[in-house]
C-alpha cells in the first residue's frame, strides 16, 4: 500500500509542476516593456505546407529594447513569416526590408499595462484551477485505496500531505504571478 501511496504523491507532484512549468511558458509570452525573442514563441509558419515555429526557420535576436528582427534561413519566407505574426494577433505590425523582418515594438499605456496584468491573473488562475484539479485526482485514488483496504488514518495523513502539496504550489502560482505584475507594471 505504501508503494502505492507513495506513487499517487509522486504522480501528483509531477502534475502540479507540470502547471507551473505551463503557467511559466505562458507568463514569457505576455510582454513586459522590452521587446524579446520569447514575444514571438507562439508564432506558427507556414513552411512547405506545414505549420512550423517561428524559431525553426530563421534566427529571432533583439538588437535594442524596442526591436525584433528575424533572419529568415530562406528569403522567400519573408512574406510567410509576416504573415505568421500577424495571425497570432500579438499587436504587432511586421515590416521586411528585404532580407529580415523587423518588429518595432511600441511602449506599453497604462491600459495595455492593466489588460496585460488580467492577462497573467488568467492564466494564474488556469494553473491554480490545474494544481487543484490535480488534488481531486489524488484524492480520489486514495479513496479507492481506501475501499480496498487502506487504513483510514493512512488515508486521511496521506490526503493532509496532498493539500500541503497543494497550497506549496498554490503559493509558487501566486508568487510568479505577483513578479510578473510587478514586471509588467514598472515603465
Amino acid at each position: 500500500m505504501n508503494e502505492e501511496i507513495d506513487f499517487i504523491i509522486d504522480s501528483t507532484k509531477e502534475a502540479m509542476q507540470a502547471a507551473i512549468a505551463h503557467l511559466e511558458k505562458k507568463l514569457l509570452n505576455i510582454r513586459a516593456g522590452k521587446a524579446s525573442p520569447a514575444m514571438l514563441g507562439g508564432v506558427m509558419v507556414e513552411y512547405y505546407g506545414s505549420s512550423t515555429p517561428l524559431n525553426q526557420v530563421g534566427n529571432i535576436s533583439t538588437p535594442d529594447a524596442r526591436t525584433i528582427t528575424i533572419q529568415p534561413f530562406e528569403k522567400s519566407l519573408i512574406t510567410e513569416i509576416e504573415k505568421g505574426i500577424l495571425v497570432a494577433n500579438l499587436g504587432f505590425n511586421p515590416m521586411n526590408n528585404g532580407e529580415s523582418v523587423i518588429i518595432s515594438v511600441p511602449p506599453l499605456t497604462e491600459e495595455r499595462r492593466r489588460d496585460l496584468v488580467k492577462q497573467a491573473k488568467s492564466e494564474a488562475e488556469d494553473s491554480k484551477v490545474g494544481v487543484r484539479n490535480d488534488r481531486k485526482n489524488a484524492n480520489n485514488e486514495i479513496k479507492k485505496l481506501e475501499k480496498d483496504g487502506l487504513s483510514e488514518d493512512l488515508a486521511k495523513n496521506t490526503e493532509v500531505d496532498i493539500q500541503n502539496l497543494t497550497d506549496t504550489y498554490i503559493k509558487k502560482i501566486d508568487e510568479m504571478l505577483s513578479a510578473k505584475e510587478k514586471e509588467i507594471m514598472t515603465v
